[in-house]
């Protein structure tokens, strides 16, 4: 089945909201009286953010506890219609106030590097630490860009190398699994990619109602389908093998009960054994996907890699070591740009000291 470029977007109808008419002299109409208030606060609130009205005011999503997260979302609204080229510049700066003001993030990030990149000086280390977080925090200010930006706007700042490997699998009538590795950019990808062809993609929920919203609507605003890690996930399945697209980021610690462990840069990580599993229910080609903000804010950059070759095998352990020397070869591209503050080393195999 061949892919079409995706002409469609989601609409999501405006909530209309019904106020309290409770006498505000009584003590029960002073309460619901200030409740409103309060609701009409945040709604003006999210109207002036341009978020879309998307949301029941039985979720409890504009009380006083998500106003810190309207605040940001209005922030990220107000950025997101300023030049890139002077949201880099920022950020950069934004970065070493984060670097210095975040100490165990940095602690992190830094014991990463450590790890895989033995052979570089303490110096080096110093210097890709600065980079990483200056990019990470050029990202957090590019983000309404990607929440709110049109499909005109991501054709004009986002370039796709490599787009043939795509195309070619698809003309022979396979579905496609892009192997995202998590780097600070790696949004981008997924959304560009469903504003171009019928995608799928897996996620978590945010603890957070008010981002969790947010964040799955931008995610699937150009008709991609969004699928919950913890759901029943046939309906993902079957939408790989009639050929749409997959974007799949496995390269998190998956803690210790669901996890096979296989090297990445040396180091034995618990991996998510998914990916081979996933291939060979679908049979998919499985394509390395990165993606990288340009030098300057001049955009970002999506970059496909040669399909997975002899995969998947059948094996499991072997499976996730192919996935993760995949991801690794992304990564070494790119080590200034990967998502270093996690702790992808938390899980350690039985009798291993503790990284972190």
């Amino acid at each position: 089945m061949a892919i079409q470029p995706n002409p469609h977007k989601l609409h999501h109808p405006v909530k209309h909201f019904t106020l309290s008419t409770e006498d505000p002299f009584t003590s029960d109409g002073r309460r619901l009286f200030v409740r409103d208030a309060l609701v009409k606060a945040s709604h003006a609130l999210r109207i002036a953010s341009g978020a879309p009205a998307i949301y029941n005011t039985n979720e409890k999503l504009y009380g006083l506890q998500y106003w810190p997260t309207w605040a940001g979302v209005f922030f990220l609204r107000i950025l997101s219609m300023a030049p890139l080229p002077f949201l880099y510049y920022v950020g950069g700066l934004f970065g070493d106030v984060l670097r210095v003001c975040v100490p165990s993030r940095r602690h992190i990030a830094s014991r990463n590097l450590q790890l895989c990149f033995p052979d570089q000086s303490a110096l080096e280390h110093k210097r890709l630490l600065r980079r990483n977080f200056r990019n990470t925090a050029r990202m957090f200010l590019l983000s309404g860009f990607v929440w709110w930006g049109t499909k005109k706007a991501f054709d004009q700042r986002i370039t796709f190398k490599n787009e043939h490997y795509l195309t070619n699998a698809n003309n022979e009538g396979c579905g496609v699994i892009l192997l995202a590795p998590h780097f600070v950019a790696m949004e981008v990808a997924g959304m560009f990619v469903s504003s171009r062809y019928p995608s799928v993609s897996i996620y978590q929920n945010n603890r957070n109602k008010v981002l969790d919203k947010l964040m799955l609507q931008a995610r699937s605003r150009f008709g991609g389908q969004m699928f919950e890690r913890k759901s029943d996930l046939k309906g993902l399945i079957r939408s790989i093998r009639d050929g749409m697209v997959c974007y799949y980021l496995p390269d998190q610690d998956p803690g210790p009960r669901r996890a096979v462990f296989a090297p990445f840069f040396n180091v034995p990580t618990a991996t998510w054994p998914v990916l081979g599993r996933m291939a060979r229910m679908t049979r998919a080609v499985v394509l390395p996907c990165s993606t990288r903000i340009l030098e300057g804010g001049r955009g970002f950059e999506v970059i496909l890699d040669p399909p997975l070759e002899d995969f998947p095998t059948g094996d499991e352990q072997l499976d996730s070591e192919i996935m993760n020397r995949a991801i690794e070869q992304c990564v070494r591209r790119l080590p200034d740009q990967y998502f270093w503050v996690h702790k992808r080393f938390k899980t350690r195999p039985p009798g291993a000291p503790a990284i972190y």
